[in-house]
């Protein structure tokens, strides 16, 4: 990984690295008030050669003086030396205990030792370092006193009396909240990472692009508010996800430069991805730009389309396909635009005989010749073969990605189902985006007044482009005709008379 993707890391997992940080630094703030505060006392003194004489001498009781000192040093924590100061201050410790609190030092070339005793009362601390210092003096005289008699040639001399201290030495609260703010953070990056590398689900466009490089056709992002309001024509005309699939419907013509897929296939790798919304507010969005439309409820094990438009579902495309009921009778007009919905009908024992049939297929190549764009709402891939078995039919499929939930294996898996049947993979839509973060999805770079100009613009060219380019259908607006489509002809004919189909419904 490079270094954009530990900022991508850090701030998809942004709350987790500050809890951790917090927390470490709570902790810290924790152990420091609940621990008992110690102070420390100190006591110098100075180690002399008590003897005169030329430089030369002088010099040598230096460097004797300072190659005592250490063991003077290992001397104090000795039970000669803490024992008559444990008596003299009637401690009720050992010598052993008390050595533990003890410390003595000394600086390098110099002939001073420190002595620093450790304790919870602060006088009491000052009373232990001055008392060791007196009885390491009394030690060392005794020690160092010659055999023959006479005086010690050493001399240890207190310059710096033992004070009760003010502050306790411990806890270092300052210290312990930077250490726990650090040793958070360290925490909370490392978490991060290991949640990143096992999580496996996809995020965003980065995650895809691991996959395959598969075009991305837009980005759909979450709004609570669609669970119950799920329809294109339900949200504001300027909103994120209403601009989301005005995108897609601008992407999928270019996508289809060529015209070829007059047929696009929606299908993802799971259920509950998004695929049938998607569906559904692509054929609006389609027929908002002033194409005909028809949408196709190809979902034959869990039927959706029906719910989010309001229309009936008992006679549909498996009453088209057993030969129960006429095409021109069942095909449902939705809203004020040229959108016509085939629901899904009842539900079959054998989906996939029925989606694979000659007959699907010639239903489809019927439409396709009165419709501008048939878009066909099918069943995940993975759990059942429907939808890879339907591709084989039409011109194109988009396949719909529900981010936050999908694993990268699972997409893996829809590619190459669509790969080995040799599907015409338009390119993919991400579903259920965060609306902020790293993984959202930028629609424009232009204000909302400029996105609906430019994007009517260029839906315009692009739908006028596509009806000069083909040849002319003879389809006439529904206030005045039915579409006769016949399985034997090349064309739709109009049949005179009244229009037999419902009003719209919102």
């Amino acid at each position: 990984m490079d270094l954009r993707d530990y900022l991508r890391i850090l701030r998809r997992n942004w709350i987790l690295v500050i809890a951790c940080t917090l927390t470490g630094l709570l902790l810290a703030g924790a152990a420091s008030v609940l621990t008992k505060p110690t102070y420390t006392a100190e006591t110098q003194l100075f180690v002399a050669i008590q003897s005169s004489g030329s430089v030369q001498e002088l010099q040598l009781g230096n460097n004797f003086s300072q190659a005592r000192v250490q063991s003077y040093i290992k001397t104090v924590q000795s039970p000669a030396v803490l024992q008559p100061a444990i008596d003299t201050l009637g401690l009720g410790m050992t010598a052993e205990e008390l050595a533990e609190n003890v410390k003595a030092t000394s600086e390098t070339s110099t002939v001073l030792i420190n002595i620093a005793v450790s304790d919870a009362s602060a006088v009491q601390a000052a009373a232990i370092s001055q008392a060791v210092a007196d009885s390491l003096i009394r030690v060392v005289d005794t020690l160092e006193k010659p055999r023959t008699g006479g005086n010690s040639p050493v001399s240890l001399s207190i310059i710096k009396p033992a004070k009760a201290p003010v502050a306790p030495s411990a806890p270092n609260t300052k210290l312990h909240l930077l250490l726990g703010l650090l040793a958070g953070l360290v925490v909370g990056v490392a978490a991060a990472i290991f949640r990143t590398t096992v999580d496996n689900r996809v995020r965003g466009e980065d995650d895809l692009r691991r996959i395959t490089d598969v075009p991305v056709l837009g980005g759909i992002t979450f709004d609570q508010d669609a669970t119950k309001k799920p329809l294109l024509t339900q949200s504001a005309h300027q909103s994120p996800r209403a601009e989301s699939f005005r995108q897609l419907r601008t992407n999928l013509q270019f996508a289809n430069v060529a015209g070829h897929a007059k047929t696009v296939l929606v299908t993802s790798s799971l259920p509950g991805e998004g695929k049938s919304t998607t569906a559904t507010n692509l054929a609006i969005a389609l027929a908002q730009a002033g194409q005909t439309v028809c949408l196709i409820d190809a979902d034959l094990r869990r039927p959706m389309v029906n719910e989010y438009l309001g229309l009936e579902r008992n006679a549909g495309l498996t009453t088209v396909l057993v030969g129960a009921g006429d095409l021109n009778e069942l095909l449902q007009p939705w809203g004020e635009d040229n959108l016509y919905v085939l629901t899904s009908g009842q539900i079959p024992p054998n989906p996939s005989e029925l989606l694979g049939s000659d007959d699907m297929k010639q239903l489809i190549a019927r439409l396709e010749q009165a419709f501008d764009t048939i878009v066909i709402d099918a069943p995940p891939l993975l759990p059942v073969t429907d939808a890879a078995v339907l591709s084989q039919h039409v011109g194109g499929v988009i396949l719909v990605v529900g981010t936050q939930k999908l694993r990268h294996h699972d997409l893996q898996k829809s590619l190459n189902a669509l790969d080995m049947v040799g599907s015409n993979l338009l390119g993919v839509v991400l579903n259920r985006l965060p609306s902020k973060g790293p993984d959202a999805y930028a629609y424009s770079y232009y204000s909302s007044d400029d996105k609906d100009q430019k994007s009517s613009s260029t839906e315009s060219r692009a739908v006028s482009k596509k009806r000069s380019q083909k040849e002319p259908l003879s389809y006439e607006p529904p206030e005045q005709n039915d579409f006769d489509l016949t399985l034997q002809g090349s064309a739709p004919t109009a049949s005179k008379g009244p229009h037999h189909y419902p009003g719209p419904r919102q």
